[in-house]
């Protein structure tokens, strides 16, 4: 159970749901409600279709190219980590995306599925939480399905963007976001340690 709250923390950090509502809002701003839940459902949808197909080939993809899971552990837990810096000292996920949306032709795409919802964490978390090494089909398609959730999630908080920013305001989303940091930073720092392990236990 420890390990599936785990799995939901760190997708949820990485994935960080509040943070994409004032990059949503931003982008769609001017539009019809109707438009707006239409960019909701197709954002979500291919970020969803990115993130599980990093599920089915990204360890099948490193074992190719003969990169060890410990190897890319240590790189993955060092730029979740990096990441969580920027989310924490940073100038902001909403702020970096929002000044990118000009000069996107599908929105729906760039700025809100990827980078926001699928963004490069998010991708390299999917993988390592479904090692194939460390986790059965079981735990494996459990995580698939907590991502879902989170997935959904998403969805439901763009679909009420317009209200729930009211509340939070785009001060309370950045406070939201960064205290999501901190928890990445930590669990970050965990797969780090977790492949050094590792790592150390292959090479005898």
């Amino acid at each position: 159970m420890l390990q599936y709250l785990e799995a939901f923390v760190l997708l949820g950090a990485v994935i960080d749901p509040v943070g994409t509502l004032p990059v949503f809002i931003a982008v769609t701003r001017g539009r019809s409600e109707r438009e707006q839940h239409r960019i909701a459902r197709r954002a979500v949808l291919i970020a969803g279709g990115i993130l599980l197909g990093f599920i089915a080939v990204g360890q099948p993809a490193l074992a190719l190219m003969n990169v060890p899971l410990a190897a890319f552990q240590i790189s993955g837990g060092l730029i979740l980590f990096l990441f969580a810096l920027t989310m924490v000292f940073g100038e902001g996920k909403p702020q970096r995306e929002i000044d990118a949306e000009p000069h996107a032709h599908d929105l729906a795409v760039f700025p809100l599925a990827v980078p926001s919802i699928a963004s490069p964490g998010a991708m390299m978390a999917v993988v390592l939480l479904t090692d194939n090494a460390r986790y059965s089909f079981v735990e494996q398609a459990v995580t698939t399905l907590i991502l879902v959730l989170i997935l959904l999630i998403t969805l439901l908080l763009l679909l009420a963007a317009p209200r729930l920013h009211r509340l939070l305001g785009d001060s309370g989303a950045s406070i939201v976001s960064r205290v999501m940091g901190l928890i990445l930073a930590s669990v970050a720092t965990t797969h780090v340690l977790q492949g050094i392990q590792a790592y150390f236990r292959m090479s005898r």
